[in-house]
């Protein structure tokens, strides 16, 4: 799924109107409709007191179309104007007199130092905050600001309007008091970037996209920085296998890396790339790593360096497919020098995660050796020590592009939500949980991602499609194992569950199947009865 920018979801909105030879107002009224098809789904009419607080912009007017809705339809609604300037949208003022025409009276004006603490709003009760939407570009005012804090201090679930207002879409919060922080975000069309990243992320707990009808050929041929991958995107890089193949047609991975007490590392990224599907698997490590490895995996071939406790001089007289470097590696002066002579002879994609990543911050000249379309897998602070620190999460991402740019290479930043950065592209995956958060988690992507490419999936392809399998196998094993119980080799165990479930059909979700087992009821109550 595309993530619009602010400007392409402006422009959407434009050449929507002209093509489907609708008017701006048109379009807001599919706004407000789906919105309030989402909420009546989901209460059915229950009697929950919901407070409506529109800004005077377009957000105020999806809000108004809302509320009109919803007391048309018999909910108990109160509907309030945040009236904190003098300029207002034509469609909010068109909106504003349509419901006056249903409700017989205007909405209550709240206009800017206005005592609102008078306003009873209980902790069942539900708040739609449809005050800003993605045109802010400067913090709200003091007393706005104190309007959503008495918002959150109410305790009631507060559900938001394309994003929550407060959040800008393409720079940070100077002030986490001036954004709404959501429960539930209803994204016209398209997911906000902001939605995913670490310092934004915590203002909607959950979202979801609501189409309202944006042209089709506009959505399908606009190039946007940012995607969104989840198993739609994903099913089309699938290599489904002939029935004639055999091993040497899915590569050999070799996984270079391993020290004195750190050969769990490998066996954790070995184990996870013949689980994805390599032809063969071929571990280089310092000679104390041979016989756990040997013991701990049958079908896995080993090569050890000359030294006994790490890696001192990397040769071997293989060709591997690609080779996936720096779990447990260990950053010795001997092990540096090693890579570095690697470096300087090696043809093979490589994937580089930990030491691998820790030796190239300290040592920068090798990243000018490294081939295109390398991959490098670094979690926070193997990032900083890379590109150095950064102000907040934009500045990285311009930061990491840069890098990405400047050496010709994949970068995963690795997260809750990881990114993967091409150029001046970004892919965010949606798999994954915090279990993850255990060590050997990013061993065992560095296995995956590696045998993905021995089986002859381009870089980023493999990149992309190998952190999606990575969270979707903890995904799986969160079932069985809890957040606090999940250890990395389960991410391994569960790959096979990960590749049944990308041909899964999506179960039918429980409001339909409640919804047309009522029609199927009301049906046959209808029907005569036989004698």
């Amino acid at each position: 799924m595309k993530i619009l920018s602010k400007e392409q979801i402006y422009e959407g909105d434009k050449l929507t109107t002209e093509r489907q030879n609708i008017s701006s107002t048109d379009l807001m009224e599919r706004a407000g409709t789906q919105i309030f098809n989402w909420i009546h789904m989901r209460m059915q009419g229950a009697q929950v007191p919901i407070h409506v607080f529109c800004g005077i912009g377009n957000n105020g007017g999806d809000g108004l179309v809302l509320a009109r809705h919803l007391i048309t339809h018999g909910y108990n609604v109160v509907t309030y104007i945040v009236n904190c300037s003098d300029k207002r949208s034509k469609d909010f003022l068109i909106n504003y007199d349509r419901i006056k025409d249903v409700t017989k009276e205007w909405p209550i004006m709240l206009s800017c130092g206005a005592d609102f603490s008078e306003i009873v709003i209980e902790e069942r009760d539900i708040i739609v905050d449809a005050v800003f939407g993605i045109g802010l570009n400067r913090p709200p005012n003091e007393w706005v600001q104190q309007l959503f804090q008495w918002w959150r201090s109410s305790k009631a679930y507060t559900l938001a309007i394309d994003i929550p207002s407060g959040l800008y879409t393409d720079k940070a919060v100077e002030d986490e008091n001036a954004v709404v922080h959501a429960g539930y975000t209803l994204s016209f069309q398209s997911p906000k970037l902001v939605f995913f990243l670490p310092e934004t992320a915590k203002y909607t707990v959950q979202w979801e996209v609501l189409d309202i009808g944006i042209d089709r050929d506009y959505l399908m041929q606009t190039e946007t920085e940012a995607e969104l991958i989840a198993k739609l995107e994903v099913l089309p890089l699938y290599k489904p296998r002939d029935k004639f193949s055999h091993k040497g047609d899915f590569g050999h991975v070799m996984i270079l890396g391993g020290s004195y007490g750190k050969i769990g590392a490998v066996n954790l990224a070995c184990k996870a790339a013949l689980s994805s599907g390599a032809g063969l698997v071929t571990a280089y490590v310092p000679e104390c790593g041979y016989h756990s490895l040997q013991t701990a995996l049958p079908e896995l071939m080993v090569i050890t360096d000359e030294h006994v406790d790490f890696i001192s001089n990397i040769n071997f007289n293989i060709d591997p497919t690609v080779v996936g470097v720096g779990v447990g590696l260990g950053t010795e002066d001997e092990t540096i020098g090693a890579l570095e002579n690697f470096l300087k002879t090696n043809k093979a994609p490589l994937v580089i995660d930990a030491d691998g990543l820790n030796i190239l911050s300290k040592k920068k000249a090798l990243l000018k050796l490294l081939p295109e379309q390398s991959i490098l897998t670094p979690h926070p602070k193997e990032l900083e020590r890379l590109i150095g620190k950064w102000s907040d999460d934009f500045e990285k991402l311009k930061k990491v592009k840069a890098f990405s740019k400047k050496y010709k290479v994949i970068l995963l930043i690795k997260g809750a939500h990881s990114i993967t950065v091409f150029g001046d592209k970004l892919y965010v995956n949606t798999t994954g949980n915090p279990g993850m958060a255990t060590g050997g988690s990013g061993d065992v992507l560095t296995g995956i991602i590696s045998g993905l490419i021995a089986q002859g999936y381009e870089q980023l392809a493999a990149t992309i499609f190998g952190v999606y399998l990575h969270g979707k196998s903890a995904d799986i094993a969160l079932e069985d194992y809890g957040y606090q119980s999940l250890i990395a080799s389960h991410i391994t165990d569960y790959m096979g569950k990960a590749y049944i479930d990308l041909f899964k059909q999506p179960e039918e979700p429980q409001e339909e199947a409640q919804e047309e087992q009522q029609q199927k009821a009301k049906k046959q109550r209808g029907r005569p009865k036989k004698r």
